[in-house]
């Protein structure tokens, strides 16, 4: 990823992705071997990087309209939403390489370089996107500076930065408190002052909604920045009251992936099963945002 050349336009803000409420409705398209192995547990085949572009451009098109912000990654498909101007909210790329076996989860993730910021603001993105695995162990330290980095090269760039902490336990470790690893990598990572930063729902959304209000205003509590929740081990039918329960919290939203079309994945006809399952479903949770989230000019 590189960002020799500067910009002197005015520094982009939030309303880039949000909705007229000042809350967020995004959709994330930027899974890669996880999408791989969605459809191999669909299929009971491999599939090649062509079905994972045609799929992320079908959700591009028909799911991309409704959402106020967008995200995907270079190699399957960004340079083609961008050009062919496929959704009307903020595009976001993802600048995360990750490391995973091709049938594992992801371990660990660092900056690609060959990702180009200032070129990617030309094609279109307003915002960049870094996912970072959070571990408290021997990588602690490194992992911060590369967020910093991060950070620095989106607004040098002139793009907003959107910083994903995910929270594992150290290799080897059983014990492990989910909720407060969540909310130590939100405190060290939004500290770093992303644009926005993007966190997971404590307790994976299966708790009453009142706890998980409770849960997630302690989360609030460390970010001093604009939030918003992802989906990733939530089930999707506990997704909405889990954005609600965040949202009142003081969250401003969501950038999820899975909730919204992971069981279209493998379909016959998946631009009609996305127009008829995973549109209403983000309408449902623009709703839910647009009732309950904190403004993200609020925080």
């Amino acid at each position: 990823m590189t960002a020799q050349h500067t910009t002197t336009t005015p520094a982009p803000t939030l309303d880039l992705l949000a909705r007229p409420s000042g809350g967020f409705a995004m959709v994330a398209m930027d899974q890669r071997e996880s999408l791989r192995q969605m459809f191999a547990a669909a299929l009971g085949e491999r599939v090649g990087d062509e079905r994972l572009t045609s799929f992320k451009l079908a959700v591009a098109r028909e799911v991309g309209p409704y959402a106020s912000g967008f995200l995907i990654d270079q190699d399957y498909g960004f340079g083609q939403v961008a050009a062919q101007r496929m959704v009307s909210g903020g595009l976001i790329v993802a600048v995360d390489r990750l490391e995973q076996e091709p049938d594992g989860p992801v371990e660990d993730t660092g900056i690609d370089e060959r990702v180009d910021l200032v070129a990617a603001r030309e094609a279109g993105a307003v915002a960049a996107k870094l996912l970072l695995i959070w571990r408290d162990d021997e990588r602690r330290g490194r992992r911060l500076e590369i967020a910093a980095e991060f950070v620095q090269r989106c607004a040098d760039a002139g793009l907003l930065s959107v910083l994903e902490g995910v929270a594992k336990p150290p290799i080897g470790t059983t014990a492990f408190d989910g909720p407060a690893a969540i909310r130590e990598a939100a405190r060290e990572l939004a500290g770093l002052r992303p644009s926005l930063y993007k966190a997971q729902v404590p307790l994976g959304g299966a708790a009453p909604e009142e706890r998980l209000v409770e849960e997630c205003a302690r989360l609030d509590e460390v970010i001093p920045v604009p939030w918003v929740v992802l989906s990733q081990g939530v089930e999707r039918d506990d997704f909405p009251a889990a954005v609600r329960a965040a949202c009142r919290a003081g969250a401003s939203g969501m950038l999820a992936g899975r909730a919204i079309w992971s069981d279209v994945v493998g379909c016959e006809d998946v631009a009609a099963e996305l127009r008829s399952r995973s549109v209403p479903r983000l309408r449902e949770l623009a709703a839910i945002v647009d009732e309950h989230a904190r403004p993200w000019t609020a925080r």
